[in-house]
C-alpha cells in the first residue's frame, strides 16, 4: 500500500511553501515534496561571478524552444523555490488588474475573483513576508485596511537624488515594497545587512524574506509536517473514474515510489506544473490531467521585461539600490491611453553581472567602469495571454516552451518615457547636464530574449475561472475535472498584469489554504 497523507504539496516556493505554513497547525499529516535540496550556505552565495557567470545555482536542465533549439532556463530547484533568488519586490496587483483592460495588442481578461476577495490575504502575506513600504505614495496602489507591517526602506543618496528629480519632473515616485528582514533603527540586531547581493542571490544570513526561511522551515517545526528533498514527481495517477488523484509517483536516489493523499496540491511553477499535468495523461485524461478544456500549458506569460542602464560621469556608490519605483505610466499617460507598465530597479550591477550578458571581447575594466557609474532600471510591461504561447512536451517528455512576444508597444513607450526623464534630471553640481551619458539596454541572458530564458515571472498555464470549457481550475484553484487536485503557483493567473507575481501567489495560497482546511478538518 502506498504511504498515505492527508495533504501532499508538490513544490516549496511562494505557493507551496506558503500553503504548507498555513496548513501545518491543523495537525493533519502533510508531506512536502521538493525536487531539489536546500541551497548550500557557502561563500559563493554572495559571489557575483559564481551566481552570474558560472550559473552555480541554476538548473542544468535543458528545454527546447518552439524551433527545437536548446533553451537553458534561468530557474532554480531548491527548497523555497525561486524565492531563494528573487529580488523580494512584493507588490499587490492593482484593483483594476482584476478587471478587463484594453491594450493596443488586445485584451487583458478579467479575473474570476476581485481585489477585495484577495485583500485580506494580501495583508496576511505582507505580514508573513516582512514587507516594508509606505501606503499612499504609489499613485496606482489599491486600498488597504492597514499600513505595511514595516516602514519603507530608505533610499541611499544617489537614489534619493533620483527620487527628488522624478518629483521635480511631476511624477510620484515611491518606495518599492520589499520583503527583507531589515531593521534600520537597530542595525546591530537586524538579520538583513542591506548588502549588494540580494536580487538574484541566495541570502547567506537568511535575511531575505523567502519561502524557505519564512514558510517551509516554520512549517517543519510541527511534527505532522514532513519534507522530502531531492524527490522528483514523475506523474500523478488517477482512479479508474478519473475523478480523483490516487497516486503520486516519485523518483529519488532510492528508486521509484508511489504515495497517496486525500488532497494533492501542485505548485512546481507555471511551466513545470503544466508539464506534470501533461505527462500524467491517461485514458480518462488523454490530453493531460484537468485538461478537458485544452488550456493546460497554454497562455504562458512572463512579462515584457528590460534591464536598462543609465550611465553618468559621476559614480553611483549605491549598494542596495532596489528601493525606488515609478507607476505613473502604469495605466497610460495623457498622450497614450493604454497601459505602459512599471519602472523600478534591479540589484546593483557589477562587472561580473555585466560579463554574463556582454560579448566575449568586452574588456573587464570597461565593464567595471560601467557598473560603477550606472543606475540599473528594471522595466515591466504586461504581455497578453496567447494560446499559442505554451508549454508542451517533446516525444521524450522534455519541456518545450513556445513563446512569441506580444503587446510590445506599451513597453517601447515606457522605455522612451524613462529616457526622457533621465535627460530631464537636474544638473549635477560637478558635470552639469552633461553628467548623464545615456540609456541603453543590457541583454541579461546571453543569446536569449529575456521573456524566454528568464522565467522568473512565469504564470498563466493552468488558468482559473468559472467555466470548465475555458479554464482548468475553479475559483478556489481546484481542478474542475478532479475532486482532490489543487494548483497554487502562478499557473492560475488569467493575465500577467505588469507587476511581480510573488505576493499574489503567496496571498492566493493563503486563500486556498482556507478552502483546503475546511475540507480536511
Amino acid at each position: 500500500m502506498p504511504m498515505h497523507y492527508d495533504v501532499i504539496i508538490i513544490g516549496t516556493g511562494a505557493g507551496g511553501g506558503t500553503l504548507a505554513s498555513k496548513l501545518a497547525p491543523t495537525g493533519k499529516k502533510i508531506l512536502l515534496l521538493e525536487r531539489g535540496d536546500y541551497v548550500a550556505r557557502e561563500k559563493e552565495n554572495w559571489s557575483s561571478a559564481a551566481v552570474n557567470i558560472e550559473g552555480r545555482y541554476q538548473t542544468k536542465e535543458k528545454w527546447r524552444d518552439r524551433d527545437g533549439n536548446e533553451l537553458h532556463p534561468h530557474t532554480n530547484y531548491y527548497v523555497g523555490g525561486n524565492t531563494k533568488f528573487y529580488g523580494a519586490a512584493l507588490f499587490r496587483l492593482r484593483r483594476e488588474d482584476f478587471g478587463e483592460i484594453r491594450h493596443p495588442g488586445g485584451i487583458s481578461p478579467a479575473w474570476p475573483i476581485s481585489y477585495d476577495d484577495l485583500e485580506p490575504y494580501y495583508l496576511a502575506a505582507e505580514h508573513q513576508y516582512h514587507v516594508h513600504g509606505q501606503r499612499g505614495e504609489d499613485p496606482t496602489e489599491p486600498p488597504s485596511k492597514c499600513p505595511y507591517p514595516h516602514p519603507a526602506i530608505t533610499h541611499e543618496p544617489r537614489i534619493q537624488q533620483l527620487h527628488e528629480d522624478f518629483e521635480h519632473a511631476g511624477l510620484k515616485p515611491f518606495h518599492t515594497p520589499l520583503g527583507v528582514m531589515l531593521d534600520e533603527k537597530n542595525k546591530r540586531a537586524s538579520k538583513c545587512i542591506r548588502c549588494g547581493t540580494c536580487d538574484g542571490f541566495p541570502c547567506l544570513i537568511y535575511g531575505k524574506a523567502d519561502a524557505q526561511v519564512l514558510a517551509v522551515d516554520p512549517a517543519l517545526t510541527f511534527p505532522n509536517v514532513t519534507l522530502r528533498t531531492n524527490t522528483y514527481v514523475e506523474r500523478l495517477v488517477t482512479s479508474s473514474s478519473g475523478r480523483e488523484i490516487t497516486g503520486v509517483v516519485v523518483k529519488n536516489g532510492q528508486g521509484r515510489e508511489e504515495l497517496s493523499a486525500d488532497v494533492v496540491v501542485v505548485s512546481c511553477g507555471a511551466i513545470n506544473s503544466a508539464a506534470l499535468l501533461l505527462r500524467s495523461a491517461n485514458d480518462r485524461h488523454p490530453n493531460g490531467l484537468a485538461n478537458g478544456s485544452g488550456v493546460v500549458g497554454r497562455h504562458y506569460m512572463g512579462h515584457v521585461n528590460s534591464v536598462l542602464m543609465a550611465i553618468s560621469k559621476c559614480p553611483n556608490p549605491t549598494v542596495f539600490q532596489k528601493t525606488l519605483s515609478v507607476n505613473d505610466f502604469y495605466f497610460g499617460s495623457p498622450e497614450w491611453r493604454y497601459p505602459m507598465g512599471h519602472i523600478s530597479f534591479v540589484g546593483k550591477l557589477d562587472r561580473d553581472a555585466l560579463r554574463a550578458g556582454a560579448p566575449a571581447i568586452a574588456p573587464g575594466f570597461a565593464l567595471e567602469m560601467m557598473g560603477a557609474h550606472s543606475l540599473d532600471f528594471w522595466l515591466t510591461s504586461e504581455d497578453l495571454p496567447d494560446p499559442e504561447n505554451r508549454v508542451t512536451l517533446d516525444r521524450d517528455g522534455n519541456i518545450v516552451l513556445s513563446y512569441r512576444p506580444n503587446n510590445e508597444e506599451g513597453h517601447k513607450r515606457l522605455t522612451a518615457k524613462l529616457k526622457e526623464l533621465m535627460k530631464r534630471q537636474r544638473a549635477c553640481p560637478i558635470h552639469g547636464h552633461e553628467c548623464h551619458q545615456g540609456l541603453f539596454g543590457r541583454n541579461l541572458f546571453l543569446g536569449q530574449r529575456i521573456p524566454l530564458a528568464g522565467v522568473a515571472h512565469q504564470n498563466g498555464t493552468i488558468r482559473f475561472g468559472h467555466d470548465p470549457k475555458t479554464s482548468a481550475l475553479d475559483v478556489n484553484c481546484k481542478a474542475h475535472e478532479l475532486d482532490n487536485l489543487y494548483v497554487v503557483d502562478g499557473s492560475f493567473f488569467p493575465s500577467s498584469t505588469a507587476l511581480n507575481p510573488a505576493l499574489t501567489i503567496m496571498a492566493n495560497a493563503l486563500r486556498v489554504s482556507d478552502r483546503i482546511t475546511e475540507r480536511i478538518m
